[in-house]
């Protein structure tokens, strides 16, 4: 089946389906839906970063009128999570945090208790003032203090893989005519999402709940709810419509679903509970991370010897590990590579997955290095690049699906205007700016999951397609209506695409860049066994004209299903339907990834990044001046969802490299900046030109749609361009970011 070009939309730049609800107002998040007899809860956060509760005075707030409960571990009740033996389906290994267990602190702002009130203003109050005495310990909150304790990851979290070695980087490097050795480090960094972490639980009369929380995969919720308060599925609905943002915070099941779950069942009363801004700097963060990089190169510029070694933090309770060094070992050609990867068990909570985890740290490191290490060469940066190109995945010895990254080299010179650029530091400026150029690109996983999906046509050719997959604001509604309505034909207007919710079918959390290679091939797998639904009853038509004909004979275009070779033999898609007498046809499918393929191709997306920085001379002061950033990602299904990805990848980048800092205070074990006035991000006045551009790749091994996903690709190399280009710019080589003023005075 195929359609042509009048109802073609994959590749085109519709505007947003769901764009009308938003604006509007109309889109529902989880914290806003109104359900009846609603109470509201207010989190206590703990103010020490390691000890033990001795006593809370409950007595006091709960003799306040309208307040209905204080829960806390004195009177939680025995659950099934427990036995410490479960844990959620994207959480590392270890013993997962388990909200108001015991009363052992474990990280500053632990959430202690919860305040139940009839009223949100009551709730809070009572928070406010409610009474806890701790004993406190000591704690350890330094990474870097603590670096030589670091220590060999064992299982990690879902997806970490250990890194591969090849070689002998020593005596490649004993070999080279020219060596570095630097160490890089960034700091943590919080997701900040816009809308803040928040659940509304519907208890119903029978006993069962509808749950709108914030989270990135409702399945993963459900499935959290069935194992920990012994929940059937029918009993716990979760739901999630719109998320205004999560970057990976919403990955993992939070403590607000939890808590809110929890006062719901007990009381016996639908309850909302929001988080503040601050306690979202409790859910997890991108870790501090301590990375060394030593790079040798021949005569030629060749790479002889790589070795990449980072040490970043963990929780005591669990064990996250981050992909940052394996990336080094794939993106340049190079014979001789040791990687090496540590954690350092802290008093913090663990981290989580941020935007390109691993691979946005990783490259900072490399790609810093890799620029120090042309200019120790005398190379220009691009044109080392270029030497040192990868034709194939030397860490799994396997051939690249498909990469066009010297495509995308090319593109971006071009358009960048590279070849003006004067090789020699402080050689460029404008009146009393340094202007500096520099350059860094990327590489990340091309993957796609098991996902399920439905589709169902009603007799006047109104097509729903449904999955449980979530909308973080990339444009999922957007692709899968265009998906299906280019399957089957139907202008994009006849199409409603369903999601976030546990009656639908399912499908894995919305993270790593998958989605569109998921959900998509699951929408275009069910779209295609509703046409050949369709097909048959055509064909039982009276005088049918497709009598005979297989699906790949027939394609679907302007609501009429014809033949492929002689188009005027055709029947309209609306009277299929009416004549059959059916009001309704459905069909299920589900997809899952080519294991064949995953076994004999590397599937990944590149990118590269151009910056222009000016730098006032006597200030010191950065701008990013412009930007052009060139990704090889497959196919591209929304131009215009696309280039909006990548553009705020962009501008996260700018913040990575600029201003992003959560700021710990050790002696107190507690992040100090942890508000929006404190925690710097972009304004307006921060981001100037920015150009986004596609290579797009033809790639039949990846998944049906041959899509890579971009939602991680295009941060790569954005920090450490910029870093780059300021050392272009400067002549003064910074390797902790974030880059601020002072490191340059």
């Amino acid at each position: 089946m195929s359609t042509d070009s009048n109802t073609k939309y994959v590749g085109k730049a519709p505007s947003r389906v769901e764009g009308p609800l938003k604006v509007t107002g109309q889109a529902k998040y989880s914290a806003e839906f109104s359900v009846p007899d609603l109470v509201y809860g207010y989190v206590v956060s703990s103010p020490v970063a390691k000890g033990k509760i001795r006593k809370i005075h409950a007595d006091k707030i709960l003799a306040l009128p309208g307040v209905i409960q204080v829960f806390s571990h004195e009177n939680v009740p025995t659950l099934a999570w427990f036995d410490r033996s479960y844990k959620d389906d994207v959480a590392p290994g270890g013993s997962p945090f388990r909200p108001l267990h015991d009363d052992e602190i474990k990280f500053s702002q632990q959430p202690v208790a919860l305040v139940v009130a009839e009223t949100f203003e009551l709730a809070r109050y009572a928070a406010s003032v409610l009474e806890i005495e701790y004993e406190q310990e000591k704690h350890a909150t330094d990474v870097e203090a603590l670096r030589e304790k670091g220590q060999e990851p064992g299982s990690g979290k879902t997806g970490y893989k250990p890194p591969v070695r090849r070689g002998n980087a020593d005596k490649g490097l004993s070999k080279a005519e020219h060596r570095i050795k630097q160490e890089y480090i960034h700091g943590t960094q919080h997701h900040n999402p816009m809308e803040i972490f928040g659940a509304t639980v519907h208890y119903h009369p029978d006993g069962k709940l509808t749950v709108y929380d914030k989270t990135q995969g409702v399945y993963n919720c459900q499935q959290y709810l069935k194992k920990v308060f012994g929940l059937s599925a029918d009993k716990a609905r979760v739901v999630n419509l719109f998320m205004g943002g999560g970057f990976g915070a919403g990955l993992r099941p939070q403590y607000e679903l939890f808590l809110s779950v929890l006062a719901a069942l007990e009381l016996k009363r639908s309850i909302r509970l929001s988080l503040t801004r601050q306690q979202m700097f409790s859910l997890g963060h991108r870790p501090h991370t301590v990375q060394t990089v030593e790079l040798g190169t021949g005569p030629g510029g060749e790479l002889l010897g790589l070795k990449h070694k980072a040490v970043h933090e963990t929780s005591r309770f669990e064990e996250y590990t981050e992909n940052v060094v394996n990336w080094s070992g794939m993106l340049y050609q190079c014979p001789d590579v040791h990687l090496e990867y540590e954690v350092v068990p802290l008093d913090v909570f663990t981290p989580l997955d941020m935007r390109a985890p691993g691979a946005a740290t990783g490259s900072i490191g490399l790609e810093v290095a890799m620029d120090e290490m042309a200019y120790e060469a005398g190379i220009d940066p691009l044109e080392f690049r270029r030497r040192n190109y990868a034709d194939r995945d030397q860490n799994e010895d396997k051939p690249f699906s498909s990469k066009k990254l010297r495509e995308v080299y090319d593109e971006g010179a071009r358009r960048f205007g590279w070849d003006q650029r004067k090789m020699e530091p402080r050689s460029m400026r404008e009146g009393n700016k340094l202007v500096g150029w520099g350059m860094a690109g990327g590489v990340w996983d091309a993957s796609m999951q098991k996902a399920a999906a439905k589709a169902s046509i009603t007799a006047d050719g109104k097509l729903t397609v449904s999955s449980a997959a979530g909308e973080n604001g990339t444009g999922t509604y957007t692709v899968m209506t265009q998906i299906a309505a280019e399957t089957l034909g139907l202008p994009m207007e006849a199409v409603t695409a369903k999601l976030g919710d546990t009656t639908l079918p399912e499908a894995p959390v919305q993270g790593g860049s998958w989605t569109a290679a998921t959900v998509g091939s699951a929408v275009k797998s069910v779209c295609e066994a509703l046409g050949e639904k369709l097909l048959k009853l055509a064909q039982k038509m009276d005088d049918s004209p497709l009598k005979g004909a297989k699906p790949e004979d027939v394609e679907f275009v302007n609501g009429l299903i014809r033949l492929r070779k002689e188009p005027r033999q055709s029947v309209v898609l609306r009277d299929v339907l009416q004549v059959s007498g059916e009001r309704e046809i459905e069909a299920d499918s589900s997809v899952m990834p080519n294991p064949l393929n995953m076994q004999k191709y590397s599937m990944h997306a590149h990118n590269a990044v151009f910056v222009e920085v000016q730098v006032d001379e006597d200030l010191g002061t950065i701008h990013v001046t412009r930007v052009v950033n060139v990704v090889a990602a497959g196919r591209i299904i929304n131009q215009k969802t696309a280039r909006s990805q990548v553009l705020g990848s962009v501008v996260w980048g700018i913040s990575m490299a600029l201003m992003e800092e959560t700021v710990m205070d050790h002696r107190y074990g507690r992040y100090m900046n942890h508000n929006y006035a404190e925690y710097h991000v972009p304004v307006n006045a921060d981001v100037r030109d920015i150009e986004v551009h596609f290579v797009e790749e033809e790639d039949p091994h990846v998944n049906p749609l041959g899509v890579k996903g971009i939602g991680e690709v295009g941060l790569l190399g954005v920090a450490a361009a910029i870093t780059n280009a300021v050392y272009h710019a400067t002549g003064k080589r910074v390797r902790s970011l974030p880059l601020t003023i002072d490191k340059l005075l």
